[in-house]
């Protein structure tokens, strides 16, 4: 897996969130050990037709950085996710779908790129 600094998951993250369209309020961002866990699991998130994304970072500050960031662009969310050594920072584009907060809407390209 890719390890990117703070600036270059922003810029990822970014490109993948006008690609996919809506305002910032409607896009949900958080860190979490297990991105892949908390998307599909925890928010629900459909791998295959939501718009999602995720990148793991150089460390825990710059994961909660690049969070900080997006929760201060209006992205819905907060901190106090993950725990210590949480380096992995993720996004969805949100709506409703049968009553459960999940990111249905934008088809997603399997944003997870190796390499």
């Amino acid at each position: 897996m890719t390890v990117s600094s703070a600036q270059q998951v922003v810029r990822d993250v970014e490109a993948y969130m006008v690609k996919f369209g809506g305002a910032y309020r409607e896009w949900y961002a958080g860190v979490a050990a297990d991105p892949r866990a908390r998307l599909f699991n925890d928010h629900n998130v459909q791998e295959k037709s939501d718009a999602w994304i995720y990148r793991q970072c150089e460390s825990d500050d710059a994961a909660r950085q690049v969070e900080q960031y997006f929760l201060a662009k209006g992205c819905q969310g907060g901190t106090g996710g993950g725990g210590q050594g949480t380096r992995s920072f993720y996004a969805y584009k949100i709506t409703t779908y049968r009553g459960v907060r999940s990111a249905r809407g934008a088809p997603a390209p399997h944003i997870y790129h190796k390499g």
